[in-house]
């Protein structure tokens, strides 16, 4: 896979060069001219490595960078091009999180050899289907999938509706199957009517009921070899519930009408927006399916706790829609800023819906916040995020720059101390501070 590199550059000599040099060396690059250009670069899109100057025409690398720290936001590693003897500044830069710097003028086949030794300890980052975002929480359950794709253990999807549950599940399943050759099969367990859910799970004979006309497979049966996903699993009838904990226990399910016992092979993935813990305690869900379920546990964070991933999201909906044959279209600054400032209650579902909307409402190549929102709306309009005091606001920058570095080093605190620039120590206190589980 390509590694995307962003260059953040107003030199136009050097920028030039540095971009056919990466290119040659088979990096994919964006090439940046100043701060404003890098900042809605980098919140659309995820890099392997950003390579910046300190001086920029706007503001400058350490500014921005700043910046960045300070809204918590999950960055790809940083090597910074400084000026010759600065080394004050290039020991302020790593103490706030960069990884590392040259001096000018530099060597060119230095800086690509730190860049490719940066990517080789990463993820390939790539553009494709497997991303799930940019900002730290995503990122963490990203970084858990590889592990949960070498083992069978059932999964536990929680979050809000329209989050983004399914598009995880379909993320392990192809980590799990690169190649594509086994079956992903999603039902959404509260939209199939009560009495007809034991058929569309394990399937009927011929005749085992008025309309069984034909032997018919059930989800288990498709989804063999493969992943099946159980959406709102917190609505199964309690009666089906028994059945279901003792097919996932036997791994054999039997067809409605039917007497033979058919094994089946699959990874299990469970999605559900219901506190199932709460419904167990009310006797509304068995506790023993919920142990067999909960073997592994991710959360999705509704998309207003995740501001960064909106503009990434965007621009991802939006270059779907260029794919199919659609013009393309590109946000104005304004509509940026009214999409970053609304709550989201719909999550990802109501971003896609927004944008579909506003496509084929507007005949212009450029959306604006009214073709968004509605006539009247504009950046300043556009329907706003409560607003936290100053203190909670950092607390949830500090907490989420933590969970990610925590999320790049695999939850090792001494290596996590190191990236962050603070000791293992004051690492501790910190994560004590903000409710951070070791783990991160």
């Amino acid at each position: 896979m390509q590694h995307r590199i962003g260059l953040i550059e107003d030199d136009p000599i050097i920028g030039e060069a540095l971009s056919e040099r990466l290119e040659f060396e088979g990096f994919a690059c964006d090439w940046y001219r100043d701060a404003k250009s890098a900042r809605r670069g980098l919140a659309q899109r995820r890099y392997s490595v950003v390579v910046s100057d300190i001086n920029l025409p706007d503001s400058s690398g350490e500014v921005l960078f700043g910046e960045l720290v300070g809204n918590g936001e999950a960055l790809a590693p940083f090597i910074f091009i400084t000026g010759y003897g600065a080394v004050d500044q290039a020991v302020r830069l790593l103490k706030l999180g960069a990884q590392d710097y040259v001096t000018k003028p530099f060597d060119v086949g230095e800086l690509i050899a730190k860049i490719r030794a940066l990517c080789e300890r990463l993820q390939p980052a790539a553009e494709g289907e497997s991303t799930l975002g940019i900002s730290a929480g995503m990122r963490q359950i990203e970084g858990l999938l590889p592990r949960l794709a070498a083992s069978r253990s059932a999964v536990l999807i929680s979050g809000e509706s329209g989050a983004g549950k399914e598009e995880v599940a379909r993320a392990l399943h192809r980590i799990g199957d690169p190649a594509g050759k086994t079956p992903f099969v999603a039902v959404n367990c509260g939209a199939i009517p009560e009495n007809l859910i034991e058929s569309e799970l394990f399937g009927h004979d011929k005749g085992a009921f008025t309309g069984a006309e034909r032997e018919r497979k059930g989800v288990f049966e498709q989804a063999d070899g493969g992943t099946l996903f159980l959406d709102e699993i917190g609505e199964m009838p309690p009666t089906m519930q028994v059945k279901l904990l003792r097919a996932i226990q036997d791994r054999a399910i039997v067809h409605v009408g039917g007497a033979t016992r058919r094994q089946v092979d699959i990874r299990l993935v469970c999605a559900t927006h219901h506190d199932l813990k709460a419904m167990v305690e009310q006797g509304r869900f068995r506790e023993d399916l919920y142990y067999r379920i909960h073997v592994v546990h991710l959360h999705v964070p509704p998309l207003r706790e995740r501001q960064e991933d909106i503009l990434w999201l965007a621009a991802r909906l939006l270059d779907a829609r260029a794919a199919r044959g659609e013009a393309r279209r590109t946000l104005s600054p304004e509509a940026e800023h009214a999409l970053t400032r609304y709550p989201w209650p719909g999550n990802v579902r109501e971003l896609a819906h927004c944008l579909e909307r506003a496509c084929v409402l507007s005949l212009a190549p450029q959306l604006r916040a009214e073709d968004l929102f509605g006539a009247g709306a504009s950046a300043s309009t556009a329907p706003e995020m409560p607003r936290q005091n100053l203190s909670e606001h950092l607390q949830d920058c500090e907490r989420a720059y933590i969970r990610g570095a925590l999320a790049e080093c695999e939850g090792r605190i001494a290596e996590t101390a190191s990236l962050l620039g603070i000791s293992r120590k004051n690492l501790w206190e910190k994560m004590r501070k903000l409710g951070l589980a070791e783990n991160g």
